[in-house]
């Protein structure tokens, strides 16, 4: 009698029933926003159409292997994502390094040349990467000094002009002395990896964001953290056990068909057989499923979504009856390998070896059959790791990620919208919204916490919890 007499109650006077929100999308960016309004008290479900969550950072099952879709990392300046694994009870399984390391295998260089590293020191910016930078072997001494000298012009220039979005990269870097071999050898090694672009097809904001943020900020800020258990921990179970302990209504394996809004200002998320009612959604999808989503006038030029490009990820996975790399994991250079990394206690193997490549703007591969990719890389590990040689392959297998990033090209920042829109009460979230980051997993989580922010804003509901990371995150 009492709880019906409190829901007559709420219905008469809607301004004293909780707040409630529905996210659509179960990926990073839906997962926090989930959070972050849960932990301000309002009513929130969380609606996905996977059978899981975690959207492109996922595992699946390969016999009693774990998989991970894509190799993933972050580094010590993923302000955001930090936090993401703290709220999850994470954090201990993606520790970071301790000092940024990043071993450099050049397949073409002499004997005694062929290994080299990029690190830091505990010195102050820009001289924590002055010792790496003297030593590095795979760059000419001439080379090196210019490096120095573009590093100082990039540091220099202001990441708010909106001037920088119309440049490319490449442009930029060749007009302040670097080399192809420089761009290849340094930039793109890091550039590639994080922007999921060659210099030459890059937005200049957006790489000036990465080197600036990542390496010319704070001298720890590049030290890398990966997840020492499959993504799937973190960001499906983990994520799932967090949502449900902020009292998160979670529906997988469910498709909105359609949102509209009500007549008493409210609106109407349609799922199969059932409609849900919300004081605000959140669409944390793809840019052009959100394109489908979105009502008429929610955006000026909604048409804008669909010109944001995307750019795939190919992943290719072997794994060996021994041990054949020692360590955790190294990058690249003259040869098609891009990164490496030892997934062996990962994945639960528990005999042998098993190593992911990461092999990022892979437009020209993506499609390419897996028998064609096997007789690429398989030599290429051989000349890159000379304990390949005569080890037996037990499994080589590829995942293909066609859409896996925003493409992060000249002038893509003026077509990412904000978390706002014109309609009264919906939001957008997703690593392509306008976060200024490229598209990462810190991008996502900055997106969620953006969102949710201007959605507690407009509820009128605490956002005191919000405000030191939106601060850092915003």
């Amino acid at each position: 009698m009492n709880d019906t007499t409190q829901d007559e109650g709420l219905d008469a006077d809607p301004r004293s029933r909780p707040a409630t929100a529905v996210v659509v999308g179960g990926g990073l960016a839906g997962i926090t926003t989930a959070l972050a309004l849960a932990d301000s008290g309002v009513r929130v479900t969380l609606v996905e159409g996977r059978p899981r969550l975690g959207g492109l950072a996922f595992s699946f099952q390969r016999g009693a292997l774990t998989v991970d879709n894509g190799q993933h990392v972050y580094l010590r300046c993923c302000t955001a994502y930090r936090w993401f694994l703290d709220r999850v009870d994470g954090a201990e399984l993606a520790p970071l390094q301790d000092r940024l390391d990043v071993p450099v295998l050049d397949a073409e260089a002499k004997p005694g040349r062929r290994l080299g590293r990029i690190g830091r020191t505990a010195l102050p910016v820009p001289l924590h990467l002055a010792k790496s930078l003297a030593t590095y072997p795979h760059l000419s001494l001439a080379e090196r000094a210019k490096v120095g000298r573009a590093a100082l012009a990039l540091k220099g220039l202001d990441l708010a002009d909106p001037a920088l979005d119309a440049q490319n990269f490449g442009t930029w870097l060749a007009a302040h002395g670097q080399s192809e071999r420089a761009i290849e050898a340094l930039w793109d090694l890091v550039g590639v990896a994080t922007l999921n672009a060659v210099a030459g097809d890059s937005s200049l904001a957006l790489a000036a964001m990465v080197f600036k943020t990542g390496l010319l900020s704070d001298p720890g800020a590049a030290d890398i953290g990966w997840a020492r258990v499959p993504l799937g921990e973190l960001h499906d179970r983990l994520a799932r056990k967090a949502l449900d302990s902020a009292g998160v209504r979670t529906e997988l394996r469910t498709r909105v068909t359609s949102i509209s809004l009500n007549e008493n200002g409210r609106w109407g998320v349609q799922v199969p057989g059932e409609t849900l009612d919300a004081d605000a959604v959140v669409l944390a999808v793809p840019q052009r499923e959100a394109h489908d989503l979105l009502p008429d006038g929610a955006l000026d030029a909604p048409e804008q979504l669909l010109d944001i490009g995307t750019a795939p990820i190919l992943n290719i996975h072997v794994v060996y009856d021994r041990k054949v790399l020692s360590r955790p994991f190294f990058a690249a250079l003259g040869s098609p390998v891009q990164w490496v990394f030892d997934r062996t206690e990962a994945s639960g193997l528990s005999d042998g070896q098993y190593l992911a490549l990461s092999q990022s703007a892979a437009q020209d591969e993506i499609d390419e059959p897996v028998s064609a990719l096997r007789e690429r890389y398989l030599p290429e590990l051989e000349r890159l790791l000379p304990g390949t040689r005569g080890a037996e392959v037990r499994d080589f297998f590829v995942t293909r990620e066609r859409t896996a990033t925003f493409a992060p090209t000249p002038g893509v920042g003026r077509l990412r919208p904000g978390a706002r829109t014109k309609a009264p009460g919906l939001y957008l979230a997703g690593a392509w919204t306008a976060t200024g980051w490229p598209a990462t997993m810190e991008s996502a989580v900055r997106s969620g916490v953006s969102a949710a922010d201007a959605a507690l804003s407009a509820l009128g509901r605490p956002r005191d919890h919000l405000f030191e990371l939106f601060e850092e995150a915003a």
